[in-house]
């Protein structure tokens, strides 16, 4: 592995991933986390391989209740831990651009791996601050591999990209930007299509299909509880709620001959808004 980019040690693969899956607690050492040059496009190998090696060591530490401590007394050590996760954010945002089936578990397992660091309300202070621009950015490469994709098997691919949203929003560090991104797209969209229709127009049909794979991811978000900080509830001040509820009840009345079902994933989407305002007030009213 000589040209491989990747520092793996000398141990053999059976051996490496023994070490990987360990369950043991490793003694307090510093992080073995090291930072490494950025990976060019001439390497496309060594790309892989780092991926691999960032997302083996995210994994290890997120199964290990010794990073928290790690990040404790070690704080000059965090940057490390950002670095690898910002080198797997790259790596996701790159593949995320362009997916394309099969889906290897190995994109699923990182971004899985991204939300159960992001769910520790104290590890996230400590990594993600570091490198939330370009989370942000991959949540929105995310909408796009979703929006922009008019290829004959999107279906399948957006079922692959919807859960990778799914298992991002579920984390109370993420839940609001996530929601709030694929609200204001649906804003967006409802504008465009009570344009359309009121000049009797002709609307994007690959783009209306699309959309209803937000509903579902946001459905899905507003039925569950976030990750994390057990204190965290939906904010009704958000400005994409907002405007969504505002003009709910206009829109569905408008829009539900010429688009039935749009109207009613509309009118299901403000229920599940409505609950979790209610169920907000609800809680900030208790002592």
């Amino acid at each position: 592995m000589d040209d491989s980019g990747c520092v793996l040690s000398n141990e053999q693969p059976a051996e490496l991933s023994q070490h990987f899956v360990e369950s043991s607690e490793p003694p307090l050492l510093p992080l073995p986390l090291e930072k490494k040059p950025r990976t060019t496009l001439e390497n496309p190998l060594s790309s892989h391989m780092q991926f691999f090696q960032h997302l083996l060591e995210l994994k290890k530490w997120t199964e290990s209740s010794s990073l928290k401590v790690y990040l404790t007394h070690f704080e000059k050590d965090s940057s490390t831990v950002s670095d690898s996760v910002s080198q797997l954010l790259d790596a996701l945002i790159t593949f995320y651009r362009n997916p394309k089936l099969p889906f290897s578990s190995f994109w699923t397992e990182a971004v899985g791996t991204l939300a159960r660091l992001a769910s520790d309300f104290n590890l996230s202070n400590h990594i993600f601050k570091r490198c939330f621009k370009k989370l942000e950015e991959f949540e929105k490469t995310l909408l796009q591999a979703i929006l922009g994709n008019n290829s004959i098997n999107r279906f399948q691919v957006q079922r692959y990209v919807s859960q990778s949203l799914v298992t991002l929003g579920s984390c109370s560090l993420l839940r609001k930007s996530i929601i709030s991104l694929l609200l204001s797209e649906v804003n967006s969209f409802v504008d465009d299509l009570g344009a359309i229709d009121q000049d009797r127009g002709i609307y994007d049909v690959t783009r209306y299909e699309n959309i209803f794979s937000l509903f579902r991811i946001l459905e899905q978000l507003l039925q569950q509880e976030p990750q994390g900080d057990p204190t965290a509830h939906m904010d009704p001040s958000i400005p994409e709620i907002q405007t969504f509820l505002q003009k709910h009840d206009e829109v569905i009345f408008r829009l539900s001959d010429a688009f039935p079902l749009f109207a009613f994933y509309l009118w299901r989407l403000g229920v599940l808004l409505n609950s979790a305002e209610m169920e907000t007030a609800k809680n900030e009213s208790l002592p």
